[in-house]
């Protein structure tokens, strides 16, 4: 019998594409690195999009990012890995949902996919091929993955709930062009 099966090779991708992806936007935001603006820029660039304090705001969804994806990617810790990240992700799709779905157009599809894998694994779980498994599951448990999706749920509800609210004051009194 093999050490590791398909499922664990498959689980090894997911977790290493989704994982690297992850870090490297949440790298984006708190080093600057591949382009982004750092916590000073993406800081300004939260509080544009709702969400303050900006630079707060731009540290957390970094550290979830950066860490979820890092950790994802390792295959330790992964139901708080997979929900830090699917919550961060959630976080973004609110911000890309006024332009509909298609990342083409602007819209959610990208941030949806990728929390949906981060969660997707979060429940799954690693596989043999990850530091959890080397570790014996000592921070993969099951009651983990409730747990860390309910805390990670409530938290990104009251953020963008926040959020949202702040961008529709913000757009009161406006008023939209007839004829555009």
């Amino acid at each position: 019998m093999n050490c590791f099966d398909r499922r664990d090779l498959g689980l090894l991708l997911l977790r290493l594409g989704t994982g690297g992806v992850l870090a490297a936007h949440g790298a984006q935001k708190l080093l600057g690195w591949f382009g982004g603006g750092g916590l000073e820029g993406t800081g300004q660039a939260m509080e544009a999009m709702g969400y303050a304090p900006g630079r707060a705001s731009a540290t957390a969804a970094g550290l979830a990012e950066a860490g979820g994806g890092t950790l994802l990617a390792l295959g330790l810790a992964t139901p708080a890995a997979g929900a830090a990240a699917a919550g961060s992700m959630a976080g973004a799709a609110a911000v890309h949902a006024p332009n509909g779905f298609f990342a083409q157009s602007g819209g959610y599809e990208y941030a949806a996919s990728l929390g949906l894998t981060a969660a997707g694994l979060a429940v799954t779980g690693p596989g043999r091929l990850s530091l959890d498994h080397v570790l014996g599951h000592a921070v993969n448990r099951n009651w983990m993955v409730p747990a860390a999706l309910a805390a990670t749920g409530a938290a990104t509800a009251v953020i963008v709930g926040a959020r949202n609210k702040r961008v529709r004051k913000a757009a009161e009194g406006r008023q939209e062009p007839l004829f555009g």
